[in-house]
């Protein structure tokens, strides 16, 4: 089965190399991969290391929390932070973080692995949720590291619960020291295999997330945007989202909207959509902005969807209306904001727990979630001085659901330093 899996590890290497030829995304991933070696020679070369890996940005932002805390542990010690994705790897090489290093992680082929490796001495290796490379964690075992998988989430028929995965699950046996699950179910399958090696700690997506309560959310022009209305906020949109925005537009015209789209490339489809909207870069740009006429505002930059949430009355969160995977609604929730999205969403465990609070709800196509937005800012502009309308219920229970969650970050740190 090893002879297997490194011949798919070679092919998987064929395939994005041919792939990147049409695909700049894909072609950002093997070029960086070339300048890897390098960047951990310059950064970290000889030093002892504490290394996170992040299979991309929404891995990066779970396991955050744990390595700045490693890092106060261990002031005198190196940190790299390495990912698979380009979404992670180009997003994060521009912010000011704690990292001393930041790479694509090599290809997981033997020789480029050991050559990685052996440029410096790693004590405790961490991994976030489920992006597990085997030769890597074979040499890094070798080599007498410590390793953990933080929020790990296992779930039925991933390969190692299929009859040809035996092998992979003998490789977490063999190299992983301890598993830190976001949930009782994860520990509960793990254990099916043998992975009995394990704490439920939650998710330290929340730890994350409360973090953004102590810092300054201010954005410019918002509170003015906004003005005495409520404000509907769609993160990371796609299409289904950008429909749903459509609707309420006519439904609720003195409802004022902001939408962030997942990609960038989307402003332009987006501008065509909603001719009247205006773009924040030109708010920027201006001294006196009127927004008196305008009731869409489009987020034509990065790295401002966390602290728009703040502003929100409701968020509608994207991904969820297709097979590419729900972004992160605990980053609305935390403000207090309910949370719409759609229904595909089975590796957001989050996202079951935070509809049982009642903090959020999911639809299986746009138009019924339009309806549901509707009928609730309705309901609210006509609630009495003194009643609590559904949507103030909503957003109470999704403020406790996030506060109610343990420290994750605490459980994970205490157990690593035992």
């Amino acid at each position: 089965m090893k002879s297997l899996y490194n011949l798919s590890i070679h092919l998987m290497i064929f395939g994005m190399k041919i792939f990147s030829l049409f695909d700049s995304k894909t072609k950002k991933g093997v070029r960086g991969r070339n300048e890897s070696l390098k960047i951990v020679e310059e950064k970290i070369q000889g030093q002892k290391v504490i290394w996170m890996h992040a299979a991309s940005l929404g891995e990066y932002e779970q396991g955050l929390p744990v390595l700045e805390k490693l890092k106060e542990q261990f002031p005198e010690h190196k940190t790299l932070v390495t990912f698979f994705s380009p979404s992670g790897y180009e997003n994060v090489k521009k912010r000011k973080q704690i990292a001393d290093a930041v790479c694509y992680l090599p290809f997981d082929r033997k020789k480029d692995i050991k050559e990685f490796v052996s440029t410096f001495e790693t004590e405790i290796f961490f991994t976030v949720k489920y992006d597990y490379w085997y030769n890597l964690l074979e040499e890094l075992k070798n080599r007498g590291t410590k390793i953990y998988v933080i929020s790990a989430l296992f779930y039925e028929h991933q390969l190692f619960f299929e009859s040809y995965g035996k092998w992979f699950a003998k490789q977490l046996r063999q190299n992983i020291d301890w598993f830190f699950h976001q949930t009782i179910k994860s520990q509960a399958l793990a254990k099916k295999i043998g992975l009995t090696n394990s704490t439920v700690s939650g998710d330290t997506r929340f730890d994350r997330v409360k973090q953004f309560l102590d810092r300054d959310n201010h954005l410019e022009f918002i509170d003015e945007f906004k003005s005495n209305q409520k404000l509907i906020v769609f993160g990371s949109s796609w299409q289904a989202e950008e429909d749903i925005a459509q609707v309420l537009v006519k439904k609720l015209p003195e409802t004022k909207i902001v939408i962030a789209p997942h990609d960038l490339h989307r402003v332009s489809h987006l501008k065509n959509l909603f001719p009247n909207a205006i773009l924040y870069s030109s708010v920027q740009n201006s001294q006196k902005p009127d927004f008196s006429n305008s009731q869409i505002l489009i987020i034509d930059s990065i790295g401002k969807l966390s602290k728009l949430y703040s502003y929100a009355d409701l968020a509608v969160v994207g991904g969820g209306f297709h097979s590419a995977g729900l972004h992160n609604i605990l980053e609305a929730a935390v403000y207090g904001v309910p949370v719409v999205f759609g229904n595909q969403y089975k590796k957001n465990p989050e996202a079951d727990t935070l509809i049982a609070a009642k903090g959020a709800k999911s639809f299986d196509d746009f138009v019924a979630a339009s309806t549901f937005i509707t009928e609730l800012i309705d309901k609210d502009s006509k609630t009495e001085i003194g009643e609590k309308s559904y949507l103030k219920e909503m957003a109470e229970k999704a403020n406790e659901f996030v506060n109610s969650q343990p420290d994750s970050t605490e459980i994970i740190i205490n157990k690593i330093l035992s």
